[in-house]
């Protein structure tokens, strides 16, 4: 295991019914295959040394016997490799069959046998199989060579926890992945050979996200294939990897070329999931009575985050919180959007208030909070006009954003105000003995909290209150002034990232009219620069201070935010996923690590305005609420993360 990461494949090689040594060959080269390039855990489909479909041939000493001695060959070919495996076969003993897994690393060999036999619809494995209950421990001869025999029973692999259940086990309603998962279990092996019928793969992937997220496991399945006897059924050759509730490799089915699914499962990430979810330990302290687990060796490979470790076999999602297709992304747009106006209806039913002011900046953030604030007017059959748009333009507004801001309040047919700020701030300049063209933290700050005056004060005088604008990324980074722009009533977009702010918008945008003005604002805003603008345009009037240039890229921001909050990853393991997602002609090593630092500074230091953060509705599974899901005291060190 290297990084918390741990290689695993599912394979199914062709296979000849009843051709023991043709089958042991196959194994054998998929298994120098593997080795070669660093799995460390495979598991290989069910009965796959004899084949599945023999019939009665299981009752056939032969086939029994050339089994046994294809087994202690791969025992023996084992000792050659750092892969550890599982492959299926008939294991007499004591005058019954049993339909065995047997987990194979360096020179070892242990059975696991098949819990639940299938005896309905096309399955009429009873007539050859015997089930071991579950928590039972036989020895079992083969070929005057002793070995153990069990089921619930956990493996350790290169530092990792392997439990092992087979086809059937998986489809009843408590399967044994469900109490070795409980029992420490990070990966779970299924060998298979589930015939293929129509419908049944959607139903076996959903079974297979369903399973891995219960269990909080890498749950890797190997189907029969190619060459099974197909006398009544078909097998497609399934090689799936699920890791909690997501599929990350699956094979082309059907096809005998592409046998094999490879990828990178994330341990030490499950291993946080189960330590977060409090209710997974007290589930297990009820259910895993009698399942033995070897103890996990140390593995001096998993602190190794160098910048040379090998790349991931696994997709790190550079934005984390967007999802990558467009119908995912519009999915996901319609569920915050429900959540944001849902949350603010209900509070605005809840104190009897039929007013909203909120400062419309022309930017991205204020724009979908005036969205949400009218579409929540809808929704309560309010008068749009009861929300009061204010516009206050300042040193660094310019022509860009306020056009903007002030058509696309025209557009929505919200009331609006506009307020200079400047002989406001230049009046405040001379009262704190302030100099103009000091372009400072005073110089910024004192502009945001004057419109935070002008909000607060007009919200008192329409007998409402001020939605707040700033958005997850923001509170992550207290990209916001203390007390200004920091503060509001209720804060919307408290939990939508920088990232996904955009694509809020752009729904909004695509809902609509084509060629109305709120349509071209909103697309516009869009494709505007991130900006406080509280410093003046340049000569041409464009935006001068563009926010990422200040405190970095919004999209590396969020994609260390969801791997801190989300999994408590440290800065080494964020960075060498961050390595990974983005490109080196998107971002250096240097710059990476640049911004790495800066995070961690200012998510530290910056804790004080969240421990004050008002009220808002939570969107996604990582939020900084003081409230709920992120408690910090302000004066925590930030020198363990830097």
């Amino acid at each position: 295991m290297h990084s918390g990461f741990l290689r695993i494949a599912a394979t199914a090689p062709t296979v000849r019914v009843a051709d023991v040594d043709f089958n042991l060959s196959q194994i054998k080269a998929k298994l120098a295959e593997l080795d070669k390039i660093g799995v460390e855990v495979a598991v290989f489909p069910e009965m796959c040394l004899t084949a599945y479909t023999c019939a009665d041939l299981f009752h056939n000493s032969t086939l029994i016997n050339a089994a046994n001695r294809a087994l202690l060959n791969l025992r023996d070919y084992s000792r050659t490799l750092n892969l550890h495996f599982a492959v299926g076969l008939p294991v007499s003993h004591a005058g019954a069959l049993y339909n065995c897994a047997a987990f194979i690393r360096n020179g070892r060999v242990n059975f696991v046998a098949k819990t639940y036999i299938p005896n309905y619809n096309e399955f009429y494995e009873r007539r050859w199989w015997r089930p071991l209950p579950f928590g039972k421990t036989e020895t079992v001869d083969i070929l005057d060579e002793q070995f153990e025999m069990s089921t619930g029973r956990i493996f350790n692999s290169h530092g990792a926890k392997v439990g092992i259940e087979i086809c059937e086990d998986l489809w009843v309603p408590i399967p044994p992945s469900s109490r070795l998962a409980m029992a420490g279990a990070q990966v779970i092996l299924n060998l298979s050979a589930s015939d293929d019928l129509i419908g049944k793969y959607a139903y076996l992937q959903s079974l297979l996200r369903q399973q891995s997220a219960r269990c909080l496991c890498a749950y890797v399945y190997a189907g029969a294939g190619w060459g099974e006897s197909s006398t009544d059924l078909t097998f497609d050759g399934k090689a799936i990897i699920a890791e909690n509730g997501t599929i990350l490799k699956a094979n082309e089915r059907w096809n005998p070329a592409d046998n094999t699914s490879i990828a990178d499962a994330d341990i030490e990430a499950l291993d946080r999931d189960r330590l977060h979810m409090t209710t997974f330990a007290d589930c297990a302290e009820a259910e895993c009575n009698g399942i033995e687990t070897e103890p996990v060796a140390k593995n001096s490979d998993t602190s190794d985050l160098s910048d040379n470790q090998p790349a991931l076999l696994r997709y790190i999602d550079p934005h984390p919180f967007v999802p990558a297709s467009d119908e995912a992304r519009r999915e996901r747009c319609e569920e915050i959007i429900n959540i944001q106006v849902a949350a603010l209806a209900r509070r605005l039913d809840a104190i009897n208030c039929k007013t909203l002011t909120v400062g419309i900046s022309g930017g991205l953030d204020s724009t979908l909070a005036l969205l949400i604030a009218a579409r929540t007017f809808d929704r309560l059959k309010l008068d749009r006009k009861g929300i009061i748009g204010v516009t206050m333009p300042g040193f660094g507004t310019t022509n860009r954003t306020h056009t903007n801001a002030v058509e696309l309040m025209d557009g929505l047919g919200v009331s609006s105000r506009e307020i200079s700020i400047a002989p406001a701030v230049i009046q405040h300049f001379k009262d704190i003995d302030h100099d103009p063209s000091v372009h400072d933290v005073t110089y910024e700050n004192t502009q945001a909290r004057q419109r935070t005056l002008l909000l607060m004060d007009i919200a008192n005088q329409t007998g409402g209150i001020v939605l707040g604008t700033g958005d997850l990324s923001e509170l992550a980074l207290g990209w916001a002034t203390y007390n200004g722009d920091h503060m509001s009533m209720y804060g919307v977009n408290a939990g939508v990232p920088k990232t996904l702010v955009k694509y809020l918008v752009g729904y909004f945008a695509n809902e609509a009219p084509k060629n109305s003005t709120v349509r071209r604002c909103l697309l516009d805003i869009i494709d505007t620069p991130i900006s406080p603008e509280l410093i003046p345009a340049d000569s041409h009037g464009n935006i001068k201070q563009r926010t990422e240039d200040l405190v970095g890229p919004y999209e590396l921001h969020d994609f260390f935010l969801y791997y801190t909050l989300r999994f408590g990853f440290t800065p080494e393991r964020i960075y060498l996923l961050a390595r990974h997602a983005f490109s080196k002609e998107q971002y250096t090593d240097e710059v990476i690590r640049h911004w790495l630092a800066t995070f961690f500074r200012r998510f530290f230091s910056q804790q004080f305005k969240r421990s004050c953060l008002p009220d808002g509705p939570k969107v996604g599974s990582v939020c900084l609420s003081p409230r709920g899901d992120w408690r910090m005291p302000s004066d925590a060190s930030s020198a363990l993360w830097r």
